[in-house]
């Protein structure tokens, strides 16, 4: 069971995002907090994942997000976010970016993504950042570059020791991130990214 804590300071928004996860029975939400400061008063070792709004008066979820650390991982939820924000989050740990327009099932499945340690971001914030410089992770820079050497998914799974089903996903969150249909597209990029 994935133990989720919901922060955003609208009502509605929390109660219909405890509703949504809670539909699925892998994933329950164990706390439901109107603000950073509401959560970081919690006990944090008994949540797997924290969906953190990024826009919030006071302690905002890159504030929030600092103090939180990578203890706990967490996804940042967002209607639309700026680049500079999208990029300070990534890099103060969050395991990616959800807009409060997604599905139900998507929600469940980027929650389920970032439990298992991968990087989740919505194809829209995806598209921005890849207009600038995609932020990859360590092991999507890893990826990208066996893309660039034309290797197949069941070979990168062998080189890296992962599941060839991580390796999809990894590929899939590589092509969202530098906004290109195919991984052939991606592998040309390569060299230009990885040596930036």
């Amino acid at each position: 069971m994935i133990r989720v804590a919901v922060v955003d300071d609208h009502t509605l928004v929390r109660e219909g995002l405890t509703f949504v996860l809670n539909a699925h029975p892998d994933i329950t939400v164990v706390a439901q907090c109107a603000s950073g400061e509401e959560l970081l008063a919690q006990a944090l070792d008994g949540i797997d994942v924290i969906l953190l709004d990024l826009y919030m008066p006071g302690m905002d979820g890159l504030e929030t997000l600092r103090r939180i650390g990578t203890v706990t991982k967490t996804l940042m939820l967002t209607t639309v976010g700026r680049d500079r924000d999208i990029r300070q989050a990534l890099s103060l740990g969050a395991g990616g970016f959800v807009l409060k327009d997604s599905t139900g099932s998507e929600l469940a499945s980027a929650v389920r993504a970032v439990h298992c340690g991968m990087t989740v971001i919505s194809p829209v914030a995806a598209t921005s950042l890849s207009i600038h410089h995609p932020v990859l992770t360590p092991r999507e820079r890893d990826v990208l570059a066996m893309l660039g050497r034309g290797l197949s998914n069941r070979d990168i799974a062998s080189e890296l020791g992962l599941a060839e089903r991580t390796v999809k996903v990894h590929v899939g969150n590589v092509l969202a991130k530098l906004g290109v249909p195919s991984r052939t597209q991606a592998a040309l990029k390569a060299d230009a990214i990885l040596n930036n």
